[in-house]
């Protein structure tokens, strides 16, 4: 069991945000999220976009601002449970929560905080027979640990940032890796797309451009997977893991399970602390709702510092939140 003060659903940048609210504060915090690393969107989806609406920043890239919100959490020492879908909440006694992960690991906290941006990214999955019965068998939808694919032969299906990215990490790491894109240009960063072809050029890499997923083969564990070409070639390619790279599909999951008031997929909450209507549960970022929303980070970081000046009554309910000013040389300060 891991305890906390508060357990934050979405380790993008409004959930990392949050963090600092609550460590300033004296809050701690635990963070859970499906995907495998912090940053929500910004990593997993386009990590290289500039980003201009930041305070601060003329502009700043996807990845340069998570890491910069990693930093400065950092004082706080919170923790992470990563790669974990949230499946199970169950309210206790006391009023605190114990959460369940799908991989069964439990947290327990007196407030949760809704941060998973446009919900759980659920990953889009090719039209193949028998996907399933590979599944956890030689075909998966990320990459968790990179020492898994170690001596293996690796297929990746994919045209944007994380294909790319993956494809240049493994070849120092599988057996052998197969790139498979069905067009013949990449979406994700050209700087990644010129290693790539600079790399199957000199055989570090298999690259075959368009070119579809057909079938999967195997007898319980994967073994071939199997692609069409524009022109209706078949090619067979001996495989350990085939991992397709197709982006993600947000899904509202478990959580619109939970009571909680619902529209169009995003959370309605009171805009007093974003509160949800449900007794020490809160909604911050994209994922929640009110008149005048804009979805936008910033806004979300707002909410997250409004938010946990309400959670605090629930971690110190003993304690009254209070700021006491004083004149230090002619100049305000704490």
């Amino acid at each position: 069991m891991i305890n906390t003060d508060i357990c934050i659903i979405g380790a993008g940048p409004v959930g990392l945000f949050a963090v600092f609210e609550a460590g300033l504060l004296k809050m701690r915090c635990h963070l859970i999220d499906a995907l495998p690393q912090v940053g929500g969107q910004l990593s997993e989806i386009y990590p290289q976009k500039p980003i201009y609406d930041i305070p601060g920043y003329p502009e700043v890239k996807a990845q340069e601002l998570v890491d910069n919100l990693m930093d400065q959490i950092k004082p706080f020492n919170p923790t992470f449970t990563l790669g974990e879908r949230v499946d199970h909440l169950a309210k206790q006694e006391d009023g605190s929560f114990i959460v369940t992960t799908s991989d069964k690991t439990k947290v327990h906290a007196q407030v949760i905080v809704i941060a998973g941006g446009l919900g759980c990214f659920e990953p889009r999955k090719p039209v193949l027979e028998n996907l399933e019965h590979f599944e956890g068998k030689g075909i998966t939808y990320m990459v968790k640990n990179p020492e898994t694919f170690r001596d293996k032969k690796v297929v990746l299906a994919g045209g944007g940032d994380s294909a790319l990215d993956w494809a240049i990490y493994l070849s120092d790491v599988a057996k052998r890796v197969t790139l498979v894109h069905r067009n013949e240009t990449f979406r994700g960063a050209p700087d990644s797309a010129a290693k790539v072809f600079d790399m199957a050029n000199n055989g570090k890499i298999d690259l075959i451009l368009s070119a579809n997923l057909k079938q999967v083969g195997g007898n319980g564990v994967l073994n071939s997977v199997t692609l069409e070409s524009k022109n209706k070639e078949e090619i067979k390619i001996d495989a350990d893991y085939l991992i397709p790279l197709f982006g993600l599909s947000p899904k509202l999951g478990p959580i619109a399970d939970w009571g909680l008031s619902i529209d169009k997929n995003a959370i309605e909450v009171d805009t007093t602390d974003y509160s949800t209507g449900v007794d020490r549960i809160y909604a911050i970022g994209d994922i929640n709702t009110y008149p005048g929303k804009l979805k936008l980070i910033l806004c979300g970081f707002h909410e997250a510092a409004i938010m946990m000046h309400s959670a605090f009554k629930y971690v110190y309910p003993d304690q009254k939140l209070s700021f006491k000013y004083t004149t230090v040389n002619g100049v305000n300060a704490f």
